[in-house]
């Protein structure tokens, strides 16, 4: 089923007030939003006014920037408390590393898919030409049209994230983060004191083994006990 480009057209307003509305909240100026993320100011501004549209990597870096959760750009509302200072990266250089990175996963999960470029093409209602371009990392992809190409590719738009740059680890301290304040009190408080930090490294090696294993560690267990 082809993917309505009106809807597309709709997903980049809806974007665009979503900077605008981080940007605000943050306190930070059009201008230091544009450095921050290695991009001429006038393409900033066309984000935030509707005139164009970020790839996945620049909101990352506006995300990582603003100190605010990535998925708030595609539904969510929550905004991490306080705003850091900017990050020290080389904002283009990082830019264009995920620029290609997103361009091998899209064809990546094209080729498992078994489909050609003619047909996601046809379902998403973005040229061929642009789709090859997309996949060689050639030039960024708009996020609304990655998450139009996600969707016929059967993938989440989260499977394109940054996983290992700074972004990546920054993202994942804020999950870890939220994770932590969602905790009953009384595991916070456990969790807290370096005292505990043993007990919690055992459990995580007992999280990563198999049931096998933990059905020896719980026999080796039982037999000591008895």
């Amino acid at each position: 089923m082809a993917i309505n480009p009106q809807a597309l057209t709709i997903r980049s307003k809806k974007i665009s007030v979503l900077i605008r509305s981080a940007r605000q909240s943050s306190g930070k100026s059009v201008e230091e939003c544009a450095r921050a993320m290695g991009i001429p100011t006038s393409h900033y501004q066309a984000y935030e006014n509707g005139g164009g549209t970020p790839s996945l990597p620049e909101l990352e870096m506006l995300s990582y920037y603003l100190n605010t959760p990535i998925d708030y750009f595609w539904g969510g509302s929550a905004y991490a408390d306080g705003v850091q200072e900017a990050k020290a990266f080389e904002a283009e250089r990082l830019l264009k590393i995920r620029q290609r990175i997103i361009g091998v996963l899209i064809r990546q999960a094209r080729l498992e898919t078994g489909l050609f470029l003619e047909q996601v093409a046809e379902r998403t209602g973005v040229a061929t030409d642009r789709l090859k371009e997309y996949e060689s990392g050639e030039i960024p992809v708009p996020f609304p049209e990655l998450e139009a190409i996600a969707h016929v590719l059967n993938h989440s738009v989260k499977d394109f994230q940054d996983q290992h740059g700074p972004v990546g680890a920054w993202t994942i301290q804020q999950t870890a983060m939220q994770g932590f304040l969602q905790m009953p009190s009384d595991l916070q408080s456990f969790v807290s004191k370096p005292v505990n930090w043993p007990y919690l490294e055992v459990a995580r090696r007992l999280s990563e083994m198999s049931a096998e294993k933990l059905r020896a560690v719980a026999e080796g267990l039982l037999e000591i006990t008895l």
